[in-house]
């Protein structure tokens, strides 16, 4: 068989039938499909691991898991467990499901209020934070100065826009 006739099979194969490929078209039938339209665990998968699970780690503080799961992953951090008001934050997302927006829209707004808590405990233990620094704005400012200055105007303008509409309903 030549080469051409190789590529010339090789095309009509791609478009027509795959079953020669081992595995294509599994996930075809989205009912024959185990996680749609989510997943429901029962462990069964489980049973068939060949491999041990690992020792569980001490759970000596509060530790946020999916409520997908059953329990908590076999090794876990513990530097920064949830507290104030990102941790309120985040028991609240932890809540939801993983697929829904709000779990995820909330993880955000905690990771951004986290930092703002982690500016007032520096300030707290009368350590002023580096923000310049610590945010990466030297190297924005050296190699992306153009969107630096759009977003510091964008914070600007955004900022001044709110203190005037605030104070404006104050005096009326």
């Amino acid at each position: 068989m030549t080469e051409e006739n190789n590529k010339e099979e090789f095309v009509n194969k791609r478009g027509g039938d795959h079953s020669h490929i081992k595995g294509w078209g599994v996930d075809a039938n989205p009912k024959n499909d185990p996680t749609y339209p989510m997943k429901h665990r029962t462990d069964e998968e489980i049973e068939g691991y060949s491999w041990e699970r690992p020792e569980q780690q001490e759970t000596d503080i509060e530790v946020l898991h999916s409520i997908e799961r059953p329990n908590t992953t076999a090794v876990f951090g513990t530097a920064a467990p949830p507290s104030g008001l990102s941790g309120m934050i985040r028991r609240y997302a932890f809540k939801k499901s993983e697929s829904s927006y709000g779990r995820w829209l909330p993880l955000v707004m905690a990771d951004r209020i986290g930092i703002a808590e982690g500016i007032l405990d520096d300030l707290k233990h009368g350590h002023i934070p580096n923000i310049f620094k610590e945010r990466g704005w030297k190297s924005e400012w050296k190699y992306n100065r153009k969107n630096f200055v759009f977003k510091i105007a964008t914070g600007v303008a955004i900022t001044s826009a709110a203190v005037l509409l605030l104070s404006r309903n104050k005096k009326d």
